[in-house]
C-alpha cells in the first residue's frame, strides 16, 4: 500500500479548484458531448471506495446507513472508464531551482510541484486518468497514467522526491514521451519556458494531435528586476556569469524580457497551444483559474 505524501496544496486553493473543470480544446466525437459537465464518479456505477464528506459533495452520494453506524458522513464513490488522460510534463532542469532573494525557500520547482498538484486535483474530481513525466539532466522520470486516490499519492510521492538538476536532455531520451502520450491526450507542460528544446517538444506534441497546455513559471525578480547596484548574474544550467550594474541595464533588460514573452506567446498561439504565465508571488492556482475558470469545464 502506498503511503500518502504531505499535501502539495493548501486547503483554500483546493476549495477554489472545485469550481474548475479541465476540458480539451480539441473535441473528439468518439468521446460524446459534455463529458466533463459532471463528476465521473457517482451513483449507479461500479463501487470504488468511501471517503469523508466534503462541502460541495452531493447529498445523494452520502451513505446514510454508514452514517447511522458511525455518526460520520461518508461519500460513496464509484468509478467508470476515464474519458480523458491528463499528462503532466514537468521541467525539473537546474533553472527551475531559481528563487527570489525575498523568499529563497520557494523556488520555481516548488511552485511547479504545487501547480502540478492542482492539475491532479482537477483530474481526480473528474475521474480522469493522470500521469507524470518529469524531465531533468538525469533524463525522464515516468509515472504511467492511472486514476484514483492511490494514483494521486503515487504522483505526490514522486513529486516530493524530484530535484532540479542539469539541462534539458536530447531527443533520444525523450522517446518515452511519444510512447506514452496518446493522440487526443491532454498534456500540461509546466516550466520556465527558457529551454528551446522544451518549446519544440510542446510544438511537436501539438502538431501530432496532442492537446497541449503550457504553464510558464517566472520569478518576481525576472518580472521587476529590482537590482540597483553591482550584481553577479549566474545561469544555473551553464554556470556562465555576468557582472553588471543593475540600474544601468534595468531598462534594457525589461524591454528584452517583455519582447521575449511576446515572442513566446505568439509562437505557442500559432501552434494552437493554450498558454499562461504565472509569477512566484501569485496564487498557485491563478493560471488554472484564467485558463479553465470561464467555461466551467464544458467540452
Amino acid at each position: 500500500m502506498v503511503s500518502p505524501a504531505p499535501p502539495l496544496i493548501p486547503a483554500d486553493v483546493r476549495s477554489r479548484l472545485r469550481a474548475l473543470r479541465l476540458f480539451p480544446q480539441r473535441a473528439s466525437g468518439s468521446r460524446g458531448i459534455g463529458m466533463h459537465a459532471s463528476r465521473s464518479r457517482g451513483a449507479g456505477l461500479e463501487f470504488a471506495q468511501y471517503r469523508a464528506y466534503e462541502p460541495g459533495d452531493e447529498l445523494r452520494q452520502i451513505d446514510w446507513k454508514l452514517y447511522a453506524r458511525s455518526d460520520r458522513f461518508f461519500v460513496r464513490e464509484s468509478e467508470r472508464e476515464s474519458p480523458l488522460t491528463v499528462w503532466l510534463v514537468l521541467d525539473a532542469t537546474a533553472s527551475m531551482q531559481q528563487a527570489d532573494q525575498a523568499r529563497r525557500d520557494w523556488t520555481r520547482l516548488h511552485a511547479a510541484k504545487a501547480l502540478a498538484g492542482c492539475v491532479v486535483e482537477l483530474a481526480l474530481q473528474q475521474g480522469d486518468a493522470f500521469g507524470l513525466i518529469a524531465i531533468n539532466g538525469d533524463g525522464l522520470q515516468l509515472l504511467p497514467a492511472s486514476i484514483g486516490l492511490r494514483q494521486r499519492d503515487r504522483l505526490h510521492l514522486q513529486l516530493h522526491g524530484l530535484h532540479a538538476r542539469g539541462q534539458w536532455p536530447g531527443a533520444e531520451q525523450l522517446k518515452p514521451v511519444w510512447e506514452r502520450i496518446g493522440a487526443h491526450d491532454l498534456v500540461v507542460m509546466i516550466g520556465d519556458g527558457f529551454d528551446e528544446a522544451a518549446i519544440e517538444l510542446a510544438e511537436r506534441l501539438a502538431k501530432a494531435g496532442r492537446d497541449v497546455v503550457h504553464l510558464q513559471l517566472l520569478t518576481v525578480e525576472e518580472r521587476d528586476f529590482p537590482f540597483r547596484d553591482g550584481h553577479r548574474f549566474r545561469d544555473p544550467e551553464t554556470a556562465q556569469e555576468l557582472l553588471s550594474d543593475g540600474s544601468r541595464v534595468r531598462a534594457d533588460y525589461l524591454a528584452r524580457f517583455a519582447e521575449a514573452r511576446r515572442t513566446l506567446d505568439a509562437r505557442l498561439q500559432a501552434a494552437g497551444i493554450r498558454h499562461d504565465t504565472a509569477f512566484l508571488d501569485a496564487p498557485i492556482d491563478a493560471p488554472l483559474q484564467r485558463l479553465f475558470g470561464r467555461r466551467g469545464g464544458a467540452a
